[in-house]
């Protein structure tokens, strides 16, 4: 596999080795040996697999200590565009934001660690994410940031988005930020 760092050095993009064939293909996603030798000691604990119509926009979304998640994202249908907001106290990069395309032709998935805000909309006709996670769902540590705050200004691909209740009213990052968690270094 090969992992690179985007903009927000801790957001990796892994791209795993594919195996094609006259068949079809075959690749491991997620090997835990191979990831602890590559300096990855994440464990997962949930899988997660939604789907969303064109133009739907999920997030900023992120849970808070003890349930705080790093998550790995992948598209296995359609095509997304991925994005992780450092929302970290005291972070060199916080507030800022890094996107991916991510699609089921390239195999290729995000990295997402613990204090970090993550969303995606939906580039393709429709669009089916897996995604694992470090710590499982909960209710009461969920949290989201406006996907439209205009302190973050993410240049999202859709205009409109469709979008659920929870992300329309979900508070700016500013308000968010009084009560943070997260702390850059900790």
């Amino acid at each position: 596999m090969n992992i690179q760092p985007t903009v927000l050095p801790e957001v990796l993009i892994i791209t795993p080795r594919v195996f094609p064939d006259p068949r079809g293909f075959f690749f491991e996603s997620y090997n835990q040996e191979t990831w602890r030798a590559a300096g990855i000691d994440t464990v997962f604990v949930q899988d997660n697999h939604s789907k969303s119509a064109r133009g739907t926009l999920r997030g900023l979304h992120f849970q808070l200590p003890p349930m705080a998640q790093v998550k790995l994202v992948r598209c296995v249908r359609g095509a997304i565009w991925d994005v992780a907001v450092d929302i970290r106290a005291g972070s060199p990069t916080f507030g800022r934001w890094v996107s991916v395309e991510l699609s089921a032709d390239t195999f290729q998935q995000l990295l997402i660690p613990a204090g970090f805000a993550h969303g995606f909309c939906v580039l393709s006709e429709d669009a089916e994410v897996l995604y694992k996670t470090s710590a499982v769902y909960s209710r009461v540590h969920e949290q989201g940031i406006a996907w439209n705050d205009p302190q973050l200004a993410v240049a999202w691909p859709v205009a409109e988005p469709l979008l659920s209740e929870r992300d329309r009213t979900a508070p700016s990052l500013a308000d968010y930020l009084a009560g943070t968690p997260f702390v850059y270094g900790f």
